[in-house]
């Protein structure tokens, strides 16, 4: 009787096994999530140092890492920048900011912020960004950012200064890409950068072009010497990447508004003034005018002058286009073609 009473209560052990190993399973997930957390919170604060360090103060307000059992979420009350890299204090705030990473995909990151974002900037401007959504994605590897994404649905801005009427901007939607060019030599440290806009609508495009319908923009192109952005977008940035010859080639440009349509390739750089400088290839369909001058007149003489037809000096152009003379930007000036156009000179990057 006792060696069979005995074997049954063994026999009957077993059936609580799976439910130990489980509670085993689910204390070490626990341990390892803690620890992920930590590292988190580690490489945050190692990162807002290293901020400080390069003259950019973050603020997280009411700051907490959770998102137990399977993700690691930093959310913010609000999400605060302030810089004095240009010169002057920049100041950028936003709403409530999440950032999340699953524990299973440690290389992508993925954030939500909530608008409006607020911006002083130098010269007494101010810039007010709002939009209704706006998701943005960072793929790395060791930290190294390999492509990151931006999604901002009705993105409204508005840019004042001091003494000029407010600019404004806004469109339906609005998407930007960036990712490391994996077909150039390392050398030329290449990022491929896609943007396109959807319902856009720039009264001062619109006065330009005498025409008030919404537009859609596809930008194509790339961005060689990337590394002297690693110190962020501030004047010591810019000068590096002049010094490295650094380039933005525009490999596509279209331009759709309403019946207007203008495509462009070009090459853009800083000069040794620090002003944007290089050349634009444009072609262009169902555009009037331009500044109230007839395109056609612009076209005929330009002909004339270059000695032909705009179209036979610039093969190449798709059908249905007509191909401008290039836009050439240089010493602070616009010209088109061999004639300078009577615009305000291109002020300084920094």
């Amino acid at each position: 009787m006792t060696d069979t009473a005995s074997g049954r209560r063994r026999s009957r052990a077993w059936l609580y096994a799976p439910f130990v190993l489980l509670a085993l399973a689910a204390l070490a997930w626990t341990g390892f999530w803690f620890v992920v957390r930590s590292r988190v919170i580690d490489a945050i604060d190692t990162a807002l140092a290293k901020e400080a360090g390069l003259g950019r103060s973050w603020t997280c307000t009411d700051r907490a890492v959770t998102g137990f059992p399977f993700r690691v979420e930093l959310r913010c009350g609000a999400l605060a920048l302030a810089s004095a890299r240009w010169g002057e204090e920049v100041r950028v705030q936003t709403g409530p900011a999440l950032a999340v990473g699953q524990i299973y995909t440690p290389n992508l990151v993925i954030a939500q912020i909530t608008g409006p974002l607020q911006a002083t900037l130098p010269e007494g401007r101010k810039l007010d960004l709002s939009w209704t959504r706006l998701e943005a994605s960072l793929r790395h590897r060791s930290g190294d950012p390999e492509q990151v994404s931006l999604v901002l649905t009705a993105p409204s801005a508005s840019l004042t200064a001091p003494g000029l009427s407010p600019e404004t901007w806004q469109a339906t939607a609005l998407e930007a890409h960036l990712r490391r060019n994996p077909t150039r030599p390392a050398a030329d440290q290449a990022v491929d950068l896609a943007i396109t806009a959807k319902g856009s609508v720039l009264p001062a495009l619109d006065a330009l072009l005498g025409t008030t319908e919404p537009g859609d923009v596809d930008i194509q192109a790339t961005l060689t010497q990337s590394e002297a952005f690693r110190i962020g977008l501030n004047p010591d940035a810019l000068e590096a990447w002049r010094n490295a010859a650094g380039q933005i080639e525009v490999t596509r440009l279209v331009s759709v508004k309403g019946t207007a349509r203008i495509e462009a390739t070009g090459q853009f750089l800083i000069d040794q003034t620090h002003r944007p400088a290089g050349q634009l290839q444009a072609s262009l369909a169902g555009i009037r005018q331009i500044a109230g001058v007839p395109v056609g007149g612009i076209a005929a003489g330009l002909g004339g002058l270059l000695g032909g037809r705009l179209s036979a000096q610039l093969p190449g152009v798709a059908p249905g286009l007509t191909a401008l003379p290039p836009i050439v930007l240089r010493e602070g000036r616009v010209y088109l073609g061999p004639i300078r156009l009577p615009l305000q000179p291109l002020p300084a990057l920094y």
